[in-house]
């Protein structure tokens, strides 16, 4: 259900249940938390990717499981009902889309930090339908990726939102062919892997964590990151490959 293929320093997470559009229970759920946990400690593995097989992201939680008696996991300490949700890794994640990503599965996606959606991908909270609560990060992570104007036509209607829309609204970070979003996904996880490590996940955890503070305070934050990356030194190496020529220009 939960697979793990690496080709360092590229880490692909894939979820593979056919029969339910991907859709997660509280085995997958678990399997797929410890797939990241993994991922964080395994220093070889830079960027991670998250794709869903069988030409859809994830459906979101398994209903007929939960309809069964074998519900995700609902506690308010530890991992989320989806499984990762509650993590903040210290590493990048790219989510590779197509077919659906709704309900649940809209939540691992925008959990994700960049989106490369194919172009008959379909977002939602179509869990609407049905009274599911969005449970893990949906409310919280949608709003500030596109806006609560935005977030509530998606909350309160459930309407299914095409690549082009999710695109346009910020959802999505890049829209490409379908069929090609794990290759592109991998293809960019590559890209990242390749710049100073340090700098570039202290960057990225300034940018998470000033949601939570004023500005004053997010500056404050920002310095202290940006020290603790200056102490590291990677910027020494990067001035001598600037005088070399390499990345003049705008040059990647």
């Amino acid at each position: 259900m939960i697979k793990i293929e690496k080709d360092n320093p590229v880490y692909t997470v894939i979820i593979d249940n056919p029969e339910f559009r991907n859709a997660i229970d509280r085995p997958s759920a678990q399997a797929l938390a410890d797939a990241f946990r993994e991922f964080e400690r395994d220093d070889e593995a830079l960027i991670a990717v998250l794709w869903g097989a069988n030409g859809n992201f994830c459906s979101g939680a398994n209903l007929k499981a939960i309809s069964e008696g074998v519900p995700n996991r609902i506690e308010k300490r530890g991992d989320g009902p989806m499984g990762p949700t509650r993590m903040l890794l210290s590493k990048p994640i790219i989510a590779a889309v197509s077919g659906y990503a709704v309900a649940g599965g809209l939540e691992l996606a925008i959990w994700c930090d960049l989106r490369l959606v194919e172009k008959d991908a379909i977002f939602g909270v179509f869990c609407r339908r049905y009274g599911v609560p969005l449970i893990d990060g949906g409310t919280v992570r949608l709003s500030r990726l596109i806006g609560l104007s935005r977030a509530l036509d998606m909350i309160l209607t459930g309407r299914p939102i095409s690549a082009q829309e999710a695109y346009e609204w910020g959802l999505a970070n890049r829209v490409v062919e379908n069929g090609q979003s794990r290759y592109e996904a991998e293809k960019l996880a590559k890209e990242l892997a390749r710049f100073p490590q340090i700098c570039m996940r202290n960057d990225r955890l300034s940018a998470y964590e000033q949601f939570g503070l004023d500005i004053p305070e997010a500056m404050k934050n920002e310095f202290e990151y940006g020290l603790k990356t200056l102490e590291k030194g990677e910027f020494l190496e990067g001035s001598k490959e600037f005088m070399k020529g390499k990345g003049k220009h705008g040059k990647f």
